[in-house]
């Protein structure tokens, strides 16, 4: 009998590795070869200003800082889930 030799595929390496380059690939310079996060990491920082200054565009409702800080955070949760996965099929 022959043994089975079981690899994994994600190791420890890949995993640490990944995640690092998930907060690596953030840069501008590299998302601009990637139009459609490119656009989502442009929402981000759009949506990010607007937690900060809600009435910038004219807009005067009410608890727009609390909804503009939750459209930033599920933009930069995809950004960093999509930068972490293309970083595990890299690795």
């Amino acid at each position: 009998m022959s043994k089975e030799i079981k690899k994994k595929f994600i190791t420890g390496d890949i995993l640490r590795d990944s995640v690092r380059g998930a907060f690596i690939k953030l840069n501008p310079r590299y998302m601009i070869k990637n139009p459609v996060m490119f656009v989502v990491e442009t929402g981000f920082f759009i949506t990010l200003l607007l937690s900060f200054s809600p009435g910038l565009f004219g807009d005067e409702g009410t608890n727009l800082r609390i909804y503009n800080v939750m459209v930033a955070a599920i933009l930069f949760i995809t950004l960093l889930f999509a930068n972490f996965a293309e970083a595990v099929a890299e690795g």
